[in-house]
């Protein structure tokens, strides 16, 4: 089972500091990363800056198309307003079969302001107690939503590139 997990630091620049210590956890093995991108968002900034981790998305990375769409809901529906919410409900109502609700994306859209980043795996066979060891002390805050093994391909199968 792969878990979607979101880590929200409190900093613009947070994120950025924890891939290296996601990626020193991938490389001991402490942890499998299928796909992950960052969030950060300067104080003073319109909307956040979104990038895609390439050198650590495994063999079956979701792609960004799947991030373009999920930070698009999380991040400008609130903008875009009602002459894109139908789309939006049709998408979400979609997401939402594969474990990412609208809770997830209002929690997510809610704590994850200027000033602030965020750090978004999709991982499987996780050590939660050498992970929690290598982020003691790192100020930040854990979402996540667990997808079943079926929920984790249909979602591939849906994002494909």
């Amino acid at each position: 089972m792969s878990t979607l997990t979101v880590w929200r630091f409190p900093t613009s620049t947070g994120a950025d500091d924890a891939v290296t210590t996601l990626s020193g956890l991938a490389q001991k093995q402490l942890i499998t990363v299928h796909d992950a991108a960052t969030v950060s968002w300067k104080d003073g900034a319109k909307k956040p800056k979104t990038r895609q981790l390439h050198d650590l998305a495994g063999a079956g990375a979701l792609g960004g198309m799947f991030w373009g769409m999920l930070f698009g809901l999380i991040f400008l529906m609130p903008l875009l307003g009602a002459a894109i919410g139908a789309a939006a409900g049709a998408l979400t109502g979609k997401l939402s079969d594969y474990g990412i609700d609208d809770e997830f994306i209002k929690k997510t859209r809610e704590q994850v302001t200027p000033g602030t980043s965020a750090l978004f795996v999709l991982s499987s066979g996780a050590v939660q107690d050498r992970i929690a060891e290598a982020f003691e002390g790192v100020p930040a805050e854990l979402l996540f939503t667990n997808l079943s093994t079926e929920q984790e391909q249909q979602l591939r199968e849906v994002f494909a590139d």
